[in-house]
């Protein structure tokens, strides 16, 4: 399999947005997990890593104009993500992975599904293509 120069581009790109985005949604969640819900805190994370992430994805990524269209797109790539998401964390947590390592667990199948999705909703709804 060949992967195209503007994919590989689009990867690596990707992995530094996702960088960023889970340093952002980790350090809320760290912060606040010790005084809240630790569902509430993830989710609290994860929804100021997504608003970073959005703008991110679309100018540096993705190459495109934030849109309406694509921002409905990448809202609904990501209420999936979610939900995986905290699905997994929950699994984690009832596995018995710790607190701080259930969240960096989740990553490991929540980012590479992401990645399919948000392209595809770049890829496709993009007032640029």
């Amino acid at each position: 399999m060949i992967i195209s120069r503007e994919t590989l581009g689009q990867i690596i790109r990707f992995g530094i947005v996702g960088v960023i985005a889970v340093a952002i949604h980790y350090g809320v969640y760290w912060l606040l997990q010790h005084w809240i819900n630790l569902n509430v805190a993830y989710t609290t994370g994860y929804i100021v890593s997504f608003i970073v992430n959005y703008f991110l994805s679309a100018r540096f990524t993705f190459r495109k104009h934030t849109s309406a269209r694509n921002g409905v797109g990448f809202t609904g790539a990501h209420i999936f993500n979610y939900f995986l998401q905290l699905g997994l964390f929950n699994f984690f947590l009832w596995v018995g992975l710790h607190r701080l390592v259930a969240p960096f667990a989740v990553l490991l199948i929540a980012v590479p599904t992401n990645f399919i999705i948000v392209r595809f909703v770049f890829k496709h709804f993009s007032r640029n293509k």
